[in-house]
């Protein structure tokens, strides 16, 4: 899943005037900001949307969180933060406290920090330049540059706290939430006998090693009898189950892919945890969500992975498919796409719901801190490559960024594609997340 944080606007020249911040203060404009969100709100509930307006807010607040981090950061070093805005565009408010701004813009596109003198290139007065970013020292700059992406993963470590603390430690059984409806046909968990609230803990005699065991056992058996080990009021019992190939099952309006299924919902099986043991637990499930989603993000820009993409995009059949099973090839999520998920996981409860939101947090701080300009990562990178440059004794090293662009255009033209290509799979092949 991706989301494109754009970068504050390029600093003015010293001689040119900014608009004042009064003018963002202007009561009609105050007044149109409040009628606008009050008439999304009405909308958003009016269509039983309610639950996607939330999720929407909740992801601007991790984006601003995210700049928060950026802004307290700099604000402690010491360097001169002029502005800290939600949004892109004309000012529709703003109020100044000290020497910084705060307001809200016209286009709902995630938020900014500026920060006086954050890139080599840009002109700063000269009363401005000692506290200016690239003025300070190598582990202040890095500190700040990193803080947007550590603040992701201190929201998600919270998460997963509460998550352990609410649920217990994720295990690698399985419990069967639901049982589906398959039209005109006996689904195999139902002939197999498995009742909501049975607990899976193997298959033919194996025991799981990682949450995607069960899926990856049932979908290369179709056909074949598998046996299950369940744990069903205390006892464990064993079941025979054979899973049925997929294709030309509709369930709910969606087809399911060419694989084996039991025709189960589960969910991740826990176990109750002690409050001395719920950190590590949450640091466990942190670490292994991280390697997770760093091979996904990794395997996604791959060539096999953008190879991938180009066949959802050529081919509708190939694109549900994949909608309909998402292990089977990478894709990166929209913003549309990321609701539509938070829904399903928001009706399948809270554990779901909290963790995909550790989720989210986890690769928008992997992504950012990739170590290419625009993103957080790559001015971490050329932090870096100044203080290697510098050679003790002499003027600190100033890299000319300007050499940089070409390839951070190319850059962020494969992001942009990658990006408008989510929005369309996502608009005409949204993912379902069945088992």
């Amino acid at each position: 899943m991706t989301l494109t944080e754009k970068q504050a606007p390029p600093a003015q020249p010293p001689l040119e005037r900014a608009p004042a911040p009064e003018d963002g203060n202007n009561p009609t404009r105050v007044i149109q900001l409040v009628v606008a969100l009050v008439v999304i709100t009405a909308v958003f509930i009016a269509l039983g949307w309610g639950y996607l307006l939330l999720f929407i807010a909740i992801l601007f607040a991790i984006v601003m969180l995210h700049e928060f981090g950026h802004f307290i950061t700099a604000k402690r070093a010491g360097m001169k933060v002029t502005e800290y805005f939600v949004g892109f565009g004309p000012r529709l408010w703003s109020v100044k406290r000290g020497e910084t701004e705060y307001g809200v813009k016209a286009i709902p596109a995630g938020g900014y920090v500026r920060i006086v003198g954050f890139t080599s290139t840009e002109e700063v007065a000269q009363e401005d330049e000692p506290r200016a970013y690239r003025q300070q020292p190598f582990h202040q700059r890095i500190i700040v540059a990193s803080a947007g992406s550590a603040m992701h993963f201190l929201i998600a470590l919270v998460l997963a706290l509460v998550l352990v603390f609410t649920f217990g430690r994720a295990t690698n059984n399985y419990n069967v939430a639901a049982l589906e409806h398959w039209p005109g046909r006996t689904t195999p968990a139902a002939l197999a006998g498995l009742r909501v609230g049975d607990t899976i803990v193997s298959v033919n005699g194996k025991s799981f090693t990682n949450p995607n065991s069960m899926t990856d056992a049932i979908k290369d058996a179709s056909g074949r009898t598998l046996r299950l080990g369940v744990e069903r009021d205390g006892k464990l019992i064993d079941l025979t189950a054979t899973p049925e190939n997929g294709k030309g099952i509709t369930v709910d309006g969606s087809k399911l892919a060419n694989r084996g299924y039991l025709g189960v919902d589960i969910d991740t099986a826990t176990a109750s945890i002690s409050p001395v043991d719920a950190p590590y637990a949450a640091v466990d499930t942190m670490w292994q969500l991280t390697d997770q989603e760093a091979r996904g993000v990794g395997s996604l820009f791959s060539p096999s992975g953008l190879s991938g993409l180009w066949h959802q995009l050529s081919s509708p059949k190939y694109a549900q498919t994949v909608a309909n099973n998402p292990s089977l090839s990478p894709r990166a999520s929209s913003i549309v796409g990321i609701a539509n998920i938070g829904a399903q996981a928001e009706q399948a409860g809270l554990a779901s719901t909290l963790l995909l939101l550790i989720v989210i947090n986890i690769i928008f701080g992997i992504l950012n801190m990739l170590p290419m300009i625009p993103l957080d990562g790559g001015h971490v990178a050329v932090a870096t490559y100044e203080w290697i440059r510098t050679k003790k004794g002499q003027a600190y090293y100033r890299a000319d960024i300007t050499k940089l662009f070409p390839v951070a255009a190319v850059f962020i033209a494969i992001l942009g594609a990658i990006t408008l290509a989510a929005l369309y799979l996502d608009i005409t092949h949204p993912l379902h997340l069945t088992h």
